[in-house]
């Protein structure tokens, strides 16, 4: 077997013709699942520390994790495959509001992040549209690759902070949810650290057909 063999890309038949993946789309698939992976953990041990820590010197510490989560989880919006992109596009809009939102509380309000919008949860309005992108994600997952633990983020997210916003549920229950949603969030980014990479790439022949369609249309 030849050097130029072994080199040759793999030809892969999609739904509008062939196509091959190229380095270039391997590392976005690291970088999405890399972020996916950071703002995991950022949410994780934020949550622990919710849960866990009585401390009030703990959030400084947790504005910085919500940082490090926000700026992890878009770079993921950035490399994700997605075939429609207005709904790429969307779910980057609301990743942008809501980080928009969460800079301007942090630095209007004397109390620290977590406790201005635990305390005002009419402040999810703006917030909150950081959690609807993650969701975006969770779904798009959930729909893409049948994981269970992407079905369960799906509901649990819009519940606890919905929930949260209404004032229906009781401390204990928004423990729980918290816990639940760290816990599976982690898993998600571990299940995927370890998938194979080509089926996060999709079908490039339906990116270059709905990317003609688009400028035909043009």
């Amino acid at each position: 077997m030849t050097t130029q063999t072994l080199s040759t890309p793999e030809v892969y038949q999609g739904q509008f013709g062939e196509f091959t993946i190229t380095q270039s789309d391997r590392t976005g698939v690291i970088i999405y699942r890399a972020g996916l992976m950071v703002a995991a953990l950022s949410f994780a041990i934020g949550s622990v520390l919710v849960l866990l820590n009585n401390n009030p010197n703990i959030f400084t510490t947790l504005t910085l994790l919500y940082a490090c989560f926000s700026l992890a989880l878009g770079v993921s919006l950035l490399t994700i495959h997605i075939y429609m992109a207005s709904l790429h596009r969307l779910l980057q809009l609301f990743w942008a509001i809501g980080s928009i939102a969460a800079i301007a509380f942090a630095l209007s309000s004397s109390e620290p992040l977590a406790i201005t919008v635990y305390n005002h949860p009419l402040t999810l309005f703006g917030v909150g549209f950081t959690f609807v992108a993650l969701t975006g994600i969770y779904f798009k997952e959930a729909f893409c690759f049948n994981r269970l633990e992407t079905k369960v983020l799906t509901i649990t997210v819009p519940l606890l902070l919905l929930g949260h916003l209404v004032g229906i549920l009781p401390t204990q229950a928004e423990q729980i949810l918290l816990g639940v949603w760290a816990i599976l969030f982690i898993v998600f980014a571990l299940r995927k650290a370890l998938q194979e990479i080509p089926p996060d790439i999709g079908d490039k022949s339906v990116f270059a057909y709905l990317k003609k369609q688009s400028l035909e249309k043009v």
